[in-house]
C-alpha cells in the first residue's frame, strides 16, 4: 500500500482526523489526547499506531510520557492529490459554464426571432 493510500486510510476515521487537527496545534502526550477525546488509552494508542504507520505523526519518549507530533510533510502528498482532483473539477466546471453560456446565447437568439 502506498503512503498516499495509508494516509487516506488513516484519515478516513473522524477520531484520527481530530487527532491530526489537535496535533497541528502542538505536540501532545497520549494522556493529553485521552483527556481531549474522552477515549480510553488503548483506543487512543490504536489510533496513534495507524497514524504513525501512515507517517502522519511521530512519537518520542520523554521521561514517562510518549509525545506525539504531527509530520506535516506527509500531509503534502494528500494535499497534492486533492489539488490535482480540484484542477480536474475546475476544468469540468469551466467547460460546463461555457456550454451553458453558449446555450443561453442560442436561446436568446431564438427568442428574438
Amino acid at each position: 500500500m502506498s503512503r498516499l493510500d495509508q494516509a487516506f486510510v488513516a484519515l478516513a476515521d473522524p477520531t484520527r482526523r481530530g487527532i491530526v487537527v489537535r496535533l497541528a496545534r502542538s505536540e501532545a502526550s497520549v494522556s493529553d489526547l485521552v483527556g481531549h477525546f474522552s477515549l480510553t488509552q488503548p483506543t487512543i494508542s490504536s489510533h496513534l499506531k495507524v497514524l504513525e504507520s501512515a507517517g502522519l505523526i511521530s512519537r518520542r519518549k520523554v521521561a514517562q510520557s510518549r509525545l506525539c507530533k504531527l509530520v506535516p510533510e506527509r500531509l503534502k502528498s494528500v494535499t497534492n492529490w486533492l489539488e490535482q482532483v480540484q484542477e480536474i473539477w475546475e476544468g469540468d466546471y469551466k467547460r460546463l459554464d461555457a456550454l451553458l453560456s453558449e446555450l443561453k446565447q442560442v436561446e436568446t437568439k431564438e427568442q428574438k426571432r
